[in-house]
């Protein structure tokens, strides 16, 4: 299901009474935070903030922060759906029968129907704003954290293009607003966007960029998602929504962004300019300390007749990102699949912040085949900044900490079955001894086999008898023990 913008998805929580609205007067200095911290801490709404001191725009929060409105957001029941289906496509074989390429039309047909389109006429323009009217102090913009170097954007949607190949990347990155008219850009080396932009300093050019805030769910989700390099993000969405994405062009650069974005901001960076950005409070729970970072330059502001400020703020989890980031986990479960085939199940615990932790179930079937599947995740994609990694056996439910605590603690053998390697690290990486390189740790849960240095036999789990099982559930209700 795809919604027609960011309104249209308000009214769908409202009715399945996952948003709270707000009348009392909010500061967006800090107290929106102090609010939706609590909220998002225990499992709580989405909240529309409609009297922000000072404005005349509702700020949204927490509009991701659970599973079902993570799903909601992405127009499923639940998110093995889209699991499943680019499980199905990844299967898919050539036809062979007249009556097999029948069955693959409606495969064919979904991913016709995926491709961006232009439109002339968009709801994100209309009110525009350029010269000394385009003002980021018209926009509820958050302080989040005490500590804080200013106020953030949160969850922009960042278009930039490669100067080499002209494709498209859609991250998210976020903004410290230095002024009416310039923010900081926190574009991570290891990130697309910042590699668009060291194209465009090498070259001495001045990088055009836009900005979107809000639109369908599906759109800024797709700009979180860890999709291969020069993919496009909007094929992506629409994929995920199952119609295209509209897109506009913008007023004062050659970029096109969502034309049902609720904000758009555009803009600019120079080749070379560097400002101080930061501290932030990051989602590793701590402030991330200030950098040296790019420097955006606002054109122009174009936005809807009564816009939606959307906003999140990231923290200690659980926050509303560790759902968008369970989200990914359970929708590139099966490319990672594709790639590792013996992978049955995964879990990036949202304790460990998306990069610190990872526990993976195989099929195991031959010697240090764990080992195997650690180094290969290392080497996959942003699967690289994974500090740990541990392997069971396919029979352990990766999901069930318990299970997974009560294996790691008696499958191994610490000098054995834990190795350690060297490489890149994520920025926000505050143990690392040196920025963007550290160390990681696999460690191999599952049971030993033979070649693998252990000479004894493994043994079995404790369970009870199939047979004993089935009478005690038969008298179970009688027993009247009540739990």
């Amino acid at each position: 299901m795809a919604y027609n913008g960011l309104t249209d998805f308000i009214a769908h929580l409202e009715r399945e009474n996952e948003l709270v609205r707000v009348p009392e007067s909010i500061s967006r200095d800090l107290e929106i935070t102090e609010i939706a911290d609590r909220v998002m801490k225990s499992q709580g709404p989405a909240l529309l903030f409609g009297n922000v001191e000072g404005f005349d725009m509702p700020v949204l929060i927490n509009a991701y922060g659970s599973y079902r409105r993570m799903a909601m957001a992405l127009g499923v029941g639940e998110i093995e759906e889209i699991a499943r289906r680019i499980e199905s496509l990844l299967h898919t074989d050539s036809p062979s029968t007249f009556a097999e390429k029948l069955m693959m039309l409606p495969k064919l047909i979904q991913l016709s129907s995926a491709f961006p389109k232009t439109v002339k006429n968009a709801p994100c323009q209309e009110i525009v704003r350029t010269g000394t009217d385009a003002d980021l102090n018209t926009l509820p913009i958050l302080q989040c954290w005490p500590s804080d170097g200013g106020r953030f954007i949160t969850l922009p949607m960042v278009f930039t293009r490669s100067l080499e190949t002209g494709k498209r990347n859609v991250g998210m990155y976020r903004m410290h607003v230095y002024d009416s008219q310039t923010t900081g850009m926190h574009w991570h080396l290891h990130k697309v966007g910042a590699r668009h932009y060291a194209e465009h300093e090498a070259a001495g050019k001045r990088m055009e960029v836009a900005v979107a805030l809000g639109g369908d769910p599906a759109i800024t989700y797709a700009a979180t998602a860890p999709l291969p390099d020069d993919f496009d993000e909007m094929l992506f969405a629409g994929f995920l929504r199952g119609c295209p994405v509209e897109m506009v062009q913008c007023k004062t650069i050659d970029q096109q962004v969502p034309a049902d974005a609720e904000i758009v901001l555009e803009g600019y960076v120079d080749p070379k300019e560097r400002r101080t950005e930061g501290p932030f409070g990051d989602h590793t729970g701590y402030y991330s300390p200030a950098d040296e970072y790019p420097v955006f330059h606002l054109t122009c502001i174009t936005q809807r007749s009564k816009p939606i400020y959307p906003a999140t703020i990231v923290g200690r989890p659980p926050m509303e990102d560790c759902y968008l980031g369970k989200a990914t986990e359970r929708i590139f479960l099966p490319l990672i699949k594709s790639q590792l085939p013996e992978i049955v199940d995964m879990n990036l615990p949202i304790e460990g912040i998306f990069h610190n932790l990872a526990f993976i179930s195989i099929r195991k079937r031959y010697p240090l085949q764990a080992h195997k599947v650690i180094s290969a995740l290392w080497g996959l994609g942003q699967m690289m900044f994974t500090k740990i990694i541990a392997v069971f056996d396919e029979d352990v439910d990766v999901q069930n900490i318990s299970d997974v605590l009560w294996r790691l603690g008696s499958n191994i053998d610490p000098r054995r079955d834990i190795i350690f390697a060297d490489g890149p690290v994520d920025v926000l990486d505050h143990a690392a001894g040196q920025p963007l390189f550290g160390s990681k740790m696999g460690i191999d849960a599952t049971r030993k086999i033979a070649g693998e240095g252990y000479n004894r036999a493994w043994p079995d789990d404790i369970k009870m008898s199939d047979e004993i099982i089935s009478r005690i559930d038969n008298i179970w209700r009688d027993l009247g023990i009540g739990c």
